[in-house]
């Protein structure tokens, strides 16, 4: 079992994520509408991944990276952001993200085939079993999102 944190403002677009996330049996997702909220839902729960949306009020999505990698956790950590952010990209990569999603991008542009990979994370070997299939599923779910 795959347990996965999604985190984005959009209480709509985390439902419509969690359904499509969970149609695979083997991954159950918990939600969080703020990065302040999984922060705290980290404490208590053991996560295999992290998606999060990088424009929230309060703590974005880069914030959000930072303080998980602060922390010391070397969490798979994708990085859900609009078109043409590309700077956002390059600096979640720098902070530590492993992946990236680009919200409403053409097929060949989402994962799993635009992902970018940071090699320098994921070196615990805690998660890294499962790394390829979270992307795998997570890009097959959320390239069929109406966003």
């Amino acid at each position: 079992m795959i347990n996965l944190l999604y985190v984005d403002d959009e209480p709509g677009l985390l439902e419509i994520g969690r359904l499509f996330l969970q149609k695979d049996s083997d991954i159950n997702v918990d939600t969080a509408e703020s990065a302040e909220i999984a922060l705290e839902s980290m404490k208590t729960m053991s996560y295999d991944a992290i998606v999060s949306d990088y424009q929230m009020p309060g703590m974005d999505g880069l914030a959000f990276l930072k303080a998980v990698r602060s922390s010391g956790d070397s969490i798979p950590f994708i990085i859900f952001t609009g078109k043409g952010r590309e700077e956002v990209v390059i600096e979640a990569l720098n902070q530590g993200a492993d992946f990236y999603l680009q919200k409403g991008g053409e097929r060949d542009h989402s994962l799993p085939n635009s992902c970018i990979r940071s090699d320098r994370r994921c070196g615990s070997g805690r998660m890294i079993s499962h790394l390829p299939r979270v992307r795998s599923v997570s890009g097959r779910s959320f390239r069929m999102l109406p966003i």
